[in-house]
């Protein structure tokens, strides 16, 4: 017991001293870790499991980080074993890091493999003599151990260097596998295999998009941030940071229900096809060594056991998950249509961090600006003097009693007289309470503005009902030739030239078709042009409008 708790307290070491010889291999290169009869690792092993990332923290932790990015790109090439010469010929230090020499690489090699991150025999290629043999030369491999702290340390900077985004070829993807389940319901005999590879494939490419969509909002806060925000970043990707918000929301909100139409066409299928993928799998479950035969016989024959149920509650939480996603549920909004208002509200964000940015460069009044200009300032004062004057400046610390007096009628009192010290003033309680004081003469009469406030209401209702009549006229979800639109009235051209003229401004090409969503996320427009010899005249009170006839769709993005 003495032993291990000394192999124990050696595990936690932040350095490179040396763990103990009883923790490291055998001579014979053996692996670190020790299994008993059954074939489980023995404490010996769970206490050495700590000291696998030592490496990472300890001192000349650079040079142990390139040993073993030698051996990681050695296990790549299907080199599995190295010599100390060719580690130091292959590591690669980083400019300031002084190169080992022979000995030194191989005292960082040893203390490698007593953390069990390598693994070292005798190298006997290399025995031509006695004296080969007394130089004990070793051959150095990667332990199991070590390749799995490896794997876990690339799959660390990965992660940390991967870009979120708002992926809207997800959303095809995920629209497709539905597809795919909805064609497998209409088979005679359910497919269990083609199901369980769907669905896999389903919630692998959905968990991907989730946590992508919550790392770029969650970055896209952290830049917009005005407190955060740098001037050089903004104005450099301002333009393409809307632009790709705009596309995500376009397109969610255009796959969004046909998503959740396809969701619910599969469930009343769903239950049955989840419990065939949770009956396939189920016989795959490994045996349990604690067990006989004829109880792991009975534990394996999922007709009585509980494996079938334990898949089908697994899969079933990742369908509900899904599924919440996209549909809405008890008047709760879908985290999609979450999603889409928080894409609409970065917009916004952007456009006011965008504001202020400009409003600094114009020499608008800027409080953390005008501080640090001010902190400016202090550095440049070449005494404390200088600086208390300033800050007296500044801050209006110097004494103001002559500012309310009237020195003609009042007894003059030096202004470095402090206050406690001075006649009390007199200050009229309305100039103390509000900050201005009593105002003169007669007070002007109130006006009585009822009539012109109902008659600003009534502007205000007549415009909305026109605008919303127009809305009706042409959101129709119809496609529609602009020579058949007819003549308009001033409202209605009003509202078709807006929409038209976003159209024409997400158009690749004068002969490419367009689909956007309106500012105001209301309407979907979808405008196609048609041949280029065609037509189209609009009348209108302020002329007539000529050129270029299209077919425009436009639907009311909440249908």
């Amino acid at each position: 017991m003495a032993d291990m708790a000394s192999v124990a307290g050696a595990s936690g070491a932040q350095s490179d001293v040396e763990p103990p010889a009883t923790a490291g291999p055998s001579e014979n290169g053996a692996s670190p870790f020790r299994f008993d009869a059954h074939g489980t690792r023995s404490a010996f092993a769970d206490a050495r499991r700590g000291q696998l990332f030592s490496h990472v923290s300890a001192d000349h932790a650079t040079i142990y980080r390139a040993i073993m990015d030698v051996f990681a790109k050695a296990k790549a090439q299907y080199r599995l074993q190295l010599r100390p010469d060719e580690v130091l010929t292959e590591i690669a230090l980083p400019a300031g890091i002084a190169r080992p020499d022979i000995d030194q690489l191989t005292q960082h090699l040893d203390a490698l493999v007593r953390w069990g991150n390598l693994e070292a025999q005798q190298d006997m290629a290399r025995w031509s003599s006695i004296a080969d043999f007394k130089r004990n030369y070793k051959i150095y491999r990667l332990s199991k151990p070590g390749e799995a702290v490896e794997a876990a340390l690339q799959r660390y900077d990965e992660v940390l260097r991967q870009r979120a985004e708002l992926q809207t070829v997800a959303l095809a993807d995920i629209e497709q596998l539905l597809r795919a389940l909805v064609a497998l319901t209409s088979s005679k005999e359910l497919d269990a295999d083609k199901v369980r590879s769907t669905l896999r494939e389903l919630t692998g490419v959905f968990a991907t998009m989730t946590e992508n969509a919550a790392a770029f909002m969650a970055g896209v806060d952290r830049h917009l941030n005005p407190s955060d925000v740098e001037v050089n970043n903004v104005e450099r990707y301002k333009k393409q940071l809307i632009d790709y918000l705009e596309r995500f929301v376009s397109d969610l909100a255009r796959r969004g229900d046909t998503i959740s139409d396809l969701i619910q066409a599969l469930d009343s299928h769903i239950e049955s096809m989840l419990f065939a993928v949770a009956e396939r799998l189920a016989p795959d479950a490994a045996p349990d060594a604690e067990q006989d035969a004829e109880q792991d016989a009975a534990r394996r024959t999922w007709e009585s056991t509980d494996a079938v149920l334990a898949i089908r509650r697994q899969w079933k939480d990742r369908w509900t998950g899904l599924r919440g996603w996209f549909v809405n549920s008890n008047n709760d909004p879908s985290t999609a249509d979450l999603l889409r208002q928080k894409a609409r509200s970065a917009i916004r964000q952007l456009a006011i961090a965008i504001k202020e940015i400009n409003d600094r460069r114009t020499g608008r009044s800027d409080r953390s600006t005008d501080l640090r200009t001010l902190a400016a300032w202090f550095l440049s004062c070449d005494s404390e003097t200088d600086a208390h004057r300033l800050a007296r400046v500044a801050f209006g610390l110097n004494p103001a009693r002559h500012l309310p007096l009237d020195t003609a009628q009042e007894e003059y009192v030096p202004p470095s007289t402090p206050w406690a010290e001075g006649p009390a003033l007199r200050i009229c309680p309305r100039l103390y309470q509000l900050g201005d004081g009593p105002q003169r003469g007669q007070l002007p009469g109130v006006k009585d503005r009822s009539a012109d406030r109902r008659r600003i209401q009534q502007l205000m209702e007549d415009e909305s009902n026109q605008v919303a009549e127009a809305r009706r006229r042409f959101a129709t979800a119809l496609p529609m030739r602009l020579s058949e639109l007819g003549a308009l009235n001033t409202n209605e051209f009003a509202l078709f030239l807006a929409l038209l003229g976003e159209a024409l401004d997400h158009q690749i090409g004068p002969d490419a078709p367009t689909d956007i969503l309106t500012g105001d996320g209301s309407l979907l427009v979808r405008l196609e042009p048609l041949g280029a010899d065609t037509h189209a005249e609009i009348s209108t009170p302020s002329g007539t409008l000529a050129g270029r006839d299209h077919l425009i769709t436009i639907t009311p993005a909440w249908s």
